[in-house]
This record gives C-alpha cells, sequence and structure tokens, in this order.
C-alpha cells in the first residue's frame, strides 16, 4: 500500500470527479491520503471529504503561509477554535515560510508560522512544513522549537543535501513528489544520499503532476510513478519504497493508523 502523504482534494479542479479520484487511487494502491489545509476557507471542504471518504482522507488544520495577510491574528484565533473542537485532525498543516511570491508578510508569516508549532506541540501532532526558498529559516524556527517531540514533514523539500541532513537530525522527514520525475531535477541526487527512512510520498495534488503526466492535473493515483522513479535511484524494488515510505508515514501519522 502507497500513502499520499499531502493533497489538496479539496481544490476545485476535483469538484466535479472526487469519487473517481479518489476511486482511481485506491486502484493504484493509495490506501491513504493527508489533506492539508491552506486556510479559514478550504476549512470545510476539506472537511466535507473527510466526513464522506473516512477510511481514505485526513484533514490537517493550518494556515498556509502564502495566506498570511494583514488578519493573521484573527485568521489563527478563528482556525484554533477548530483545533479545541471534536475533529481529529491529522497533523498542523501546511504551515510555513513562502518567500517566492511575496515577501511583504514575512515577519508575520515567522510568527504564524512559531504559534501553529506551539499547537502542534501542544495537541501532540505533527507539522506539515511549506518551506519555497526559505528552507534554512524554517529549519531555523524549528531547531529552536525542538525540545524533543516535535516532528513531521518537510513537503516538496527543495533545499540542499546539508539541510536535509540537517532535518533529519531534528526528526523530521522529507516529502518527495513529482518535482523527483523531472528529467533535470537536482532532487534525485539528495534522494540517492539519504536513507528511504527519512522519505515519504506526495502529490501535491492537483499541482506538480510527475512524468509523463507533467502539466496535466497531478492525482494521488500518480504515487506510483513517483515511486518507481524513487526505486530506480535507490535501486531497490517498488515494493520496498512502497513498503517503508508508508512505515514512515504511519509514524508520522501514528493517531491514524
Amino acid at each position: 500500500m502507497f500513502i499520499d502523504t499531502h493533497a489538496h482534494l479539496y481544490d476545485e479542479q476535483f469538484i466535479q470527479d472526487i469519487q473517481s479520484v479518489i476511486f482511481k487511487s485506491q486502484e493504484q494502491g493509495v490506501g491513504k491520503i493527508f489533506m492539508p489545509n491552506c486556510d479559514l476557507a478550504t476549512l470545510q471542504p476539506m472537511l466535507a471529504i473527510a466526513n464522506e471518504y473516512p477510511r481514505n482522507c485526513f484533514p490537517m488544520l493550518g494556515l498556509h503561509p502564502c495566506y498570511v495577510k494583514e488578519d493573521v491574528e484573527e485568521v489563527l484565533e478563528a482556525m484554533q477554535k477548530h483545533l479545541s473542537g471534536n475533529i481529529s485532525f491529522s497533523a498542523i498543516g501546511e504551515i510555513g515560510l513562502d518567500y517566492y511570491w511575496d515577501k511583504t508578510f514575512v515577519e508575520q508569516q515567522k510568527r504564524a508560522f512559531e504559534l501553529q508549532i506551539d499547537w502542534a506541540l501542544q495537541s501532540e501532532l505533527p507539522i506539515v512544513v511549506h518551506s519555497r526558498e526559505s528552507t534554512q529559516d524554517c529549519i531555523d524556527i524549528i531547531a529552536k522549537k525542538q525540545q524533543g517531540d516535535l516532528c513531521g514533514i518537510f513537503h516538496c523539500f527543495s533545499g540542499t543535501l546539508n539541510e536535509a541532513k540537517q532535518l533529519i537530525d531534528l526528526g523530521f522527514y522529507l516529502g518527495i513528489g513529482g518535482v523527483l520525475t523531472f528529467k533535470n531535477s537536482d532532487l534525485k541526487s539528495i534522494v540517492k544520499d539519504i536513507d528511504l527512512k527519512h522519505l515519504v510520498l506526495e502529490t501535491d495534488a492537483p499541482y506538480l503532476a510527475p512524468v509523463p503526466q507533467r502539466g496535466k492535473r497531478n492525482e494521488p493515483s500518480y504515487i506510483p510513478l513517483i515511486a518507481s522513479i524513487m526505486a530506480e535511484i535507490k535501486q531497490v524494488t517498488i515494493d520496498e519504497i512502497a513498503h517503508q515510505t508508508s512505515i514512515n508515514a504511519n509514524q508520522i501519522f501514528k493517531n491514524h493508523n
């Protein structure tokens, strides 16, 4: 069985055929799909999918750094109320820093990131981290907060080998997706040097579809395409990739085994 540790199934691109998308993922051996949240607006659509497919789809709670604006404090306050409700969230995510699109609210992003890490520690949940062009800053914040209990995934890892090793030392896993299949991806050399026990699979659906689906809508059913390239790089069978990455994912999301 495969596990997709990161898919935005509530995205508008899935509205018309979400049942088919989940059925296809099951056909391809993807038994669990973990859904990162973006902001308050995505929360209810995500929870609706989790309620309809409780054995397959698991929700997270978090404010994505690209959605951090002037009203960040009010948004976080409203979001935290859901954490104390009766919903079983799998993680705090997706949270972190993004320096690619807009640096207007970098300081607010950092404060939001730290606060949501505190939520995770208080709730004994893992975190799922977005770190676009900000990997070292994210590592530094996590290192400051790490007292032995913090764990999670650096989603769509795009850092250096040195940064990968720093994360592993902090008890984190690297989320590997469709970028691994791209012809000139630097990620191949990093994956080659990192033990499988530190890696998990993800799609980031509907974004970053793997080859040969690149440029199309991404789906959890494409996880085996990523796994097959990882198997080539690691010189193991695809079954070994499925087995170890699923062990890793279940270790992270241990409340949802």
